[in-house]
């Protein structure tokens, strides 16, 4: 019999929490939970999910203007925001149910509340003390605001999900990803909307044929784009409206402004100041290969550890985490060849390395690339461009980054980031026999490297 109540108490069910919380209970772990905020974490509330409803939503509009092209008369679009917003919520309701139910399928106990660590084996939810042999942070991250005169009056992405009402006018502030999906999905439901970043560039860390391919379209979507551009304060107007006054002396009146600046690891208020685990200076906390903390019973593994932040990313550590500890099969996490999409419209495709990235780890690499209209919009009338690139080493011929803007980016680089992970060269990619009429077909016809 066990000196502990539990073999592993889990801190926070996002994905990543229940992914190990239910598969250390499967191994045979007796396992416990706890979550002060919603069931499935940012992704399944305030992330992923509802921001893919919302893109839907927002991409109708253009293409009731694209139909007309196929014969379609035109349309007289009637959007309706509390509708969409109280569907969504709906959705995100009954996938609450689903993870709840996996959990306690999985015989897995879970408690309502805030959990606070007291020491290395001792866990409080409320006023309760529980015991554990092992505890797993699984806390995610949450969105951070920097300190400015009027910051009170912005909200974050968090709150974008649950406006009462859509604004007629919105700035988005931020030069990630985030920031670039809402300031489509506000410019597609019929808002003017801005978005300002900071830098001369945004998406940071993207290829540079990409960053440059999305900054062209995303104009031909009604966006307003404002680089090197710092917010110095905000003021509220008598009618409700904010005032937006930048660091150059220019200003913008809008209903709304969406900050999407950053998140930071959600480690506050959780009791790490009882036991001696490291972090670094932002609060992610610093693990080993196994997810281990500095105190050798405590794990964390997901966004709270501040490496890859995507929700798979979080579900395979939690695999790993649970086949280490709990059914003794050692399994280290695997960071390359991981593909990520951005929900912009057009959307963004990516896995692998960068140019830059591929220049700095090769002697010499070829490069693939191809910018052309899509079939669909040779009737639609759209400008829309797609834009695809290989980056291969050419000493081994092996592809190391594919990237795409474009119609489906998403869903067409799941399958080539398959590709990747098994080693692909770009003979394989030729000697593949294209799909037409696809879009997804030029990345087995592009002969010349430019």
């Amino acid at each position: 019999m066990s000196e502990y109540d539990f073999d592993l108490f889990v801190i926070g069910v996002g994905s990543g929490g229940v992914r190990a919380a239910r598969m250390s209970a499967a191994y045979g772990a007796r396992v416990a939970t706890a979550e002060d905020k919603f069931m499935g974490g940012t992704c399944v509330n305030v992330g992923c999910v509802p921001k893919k409803l919302l893109v839907y939503a927002s991409h109708y509009s253009e293409d009731f203007e694209n139909a007309q092209g196929f014969g379609w008369g035109k349309a007289e679009p009637d959007f309706d925001w509390a509708t969409l917003i109280a569907n969504k919520d709906k959705e995100i309701l009954r996938l609450n149910g689903i993870y709840k139910g996996l959990l306690d399928n999985a015989g897995v106990t879970h408690f309502e509340g805030r959990a606070r660590i007291q020491d290395a084996h001792h866990i409080v939810v409320r006023d309760r003390v529980i015991s554990t042999e092992k505890t797993l942070i699984a806390t995610g991250g949450w969105p951070v605001v920097p300190h400015f005169p009027g910051n009170e009056h912005v909200i974050t992405s968090n709150e974008a999900f649950h406006l009462t009402s859509m604004p007629a006018r919105v700035l988005v502030v931020g030069g990630g990803y985030i920031a670039v999906e809402f300031a489509g999905i506000f410019a597609g439901l019929g808002a003017e909307s801005h978005l300002s970043y900071r830098g001369p560039m945004f998406l940071r860390g993207f290829d540079d044929d990409v960053r440059t391919t999305v900054a062209e379209e995303l104009p031909k979507k009604g966006i307003h784009l404002h680089f090197n551009s710092n917010v110095k304060s905000i003021d509220k107007q008598a009618d409700g409206s904010l005032l937006v006054h930048f660091a150059d002396g220019t200003t913008l009146e809008t209903d709304c402004v969406l900050y999407a600046t950053g998140r930071e690891p959600a480690v506050q208020d959780l009791g790490l100041e009882h036991v001696d685990v490291h972090c670094r200076d932002n609060g992610a906390i610093i693990v080993d290969h196994e997810f281990r903390t500095s105190v050798p019973n405590i794990f964390a593994l997901g966004d709270v550890t501040d490496r890859i932040q995507l929700t798979p990313v979080a579900i395979a550590e939690a695999m790993a985490f649970a086949r280490t500890q709990f059914l003794q099969q050692p399994t280290e996490m695997d960071y390359e060849g991981i593909a990520t999409a951005v929900f912009c419209q057009p959307n963004i495709g990516t896995v692998g390395l960068t140019e830059h990235q591929a220049r700095d780890r090769y002697k010499a690499v070829d490069i693939y690339r191809s910018t052309f209209r899509a079939l669909k919009h040779t009737l639609s009338g759209s400008d829309e461009k797609t834009m695809m690139k290989l980056v291969v080493d050419r000493e081994t011929d092996r592809v190391v980054g594919v990237h795409m803007v474009g119609a489906e980016a998403g869903e067409i680089i799941q399958g080539i980031a398959i590709a990747l992970k098994a080693g692909a060269t770009k003979a394989t990619f030729d000697a593949t026999i294209g799909i037409h009429p696809t879009s997804a077909e030029e990345f087995v016809t592009m002969r010349e490297p430019v």
